[in-house]
């Protein structure tokens, strides 16, 4: 096989031009069927307008909050309509404002937010640091309630 062999063109029988052309149409014909069927597939699973933007307003809540903290002081908190999250280290208060308000459909009145410093811990010979964290103390409206746990 010399190196110029793949420049050179193989010739083609009429009859062979035919079956060439058949083959090439069939696989056009099942890809357009196959994007159609793909389309009609994409609508029906496309949710409307307003099924994304309660998508986004959640999402907002998941970036911002992590979890609520569930402790002695925090369950005393809940008296006085006081609910403590751990969120993100980039939050703020507005942030957290909004992601209380659009998770749990609560007025939110007040936000504090706490920054937990990391501590030094030891374990034997062993030592290392704790994790430090951030954390909001969010005030609601009186009468309404966030469920934490579950009861």
């Amino acid at each position: 096989m010399g190196i110029g062999d793949f420049l050179k063109r193989k010739k083609i029988k009429p009859d062979e031009t035919k079956k060439a052309e058949d083959v090439k149409n069939k696989p056009q014909e099942v890809e357009v069927d196959f994007k159609e069927k793909k389309k009609i597939d994409e609508a029906k699973i496309q949710p409307s307008a307003t099924n994304k933007k309660q998508e986004i307003k959640t999402d907002l809540a998941y970036r911002v909050l992590k979890s609520p903290q569930v402790t002695e002081k925090a369950t005393n908190l809940t008296k006085k309509n006081q609910y403590i999250f751990k969120i993100f280290p980039r939050a703020n208060k507005s942030e957290v404002k909004k992601a209380v308000n659009e998770l749990y459909g609560v007025d939110v009145l007040d936000v504090k937010i706490i920054k937990v410093p990391a501590k030094k811990r030891r374990l034997g010979k062993i030592s290392g640091w704790r994790k430090g964290y951030k954390k909001a103390i969010v005030k609601i409206k009186e009468g309404q309630k966030i469920e934490v746990l579950p009861r």
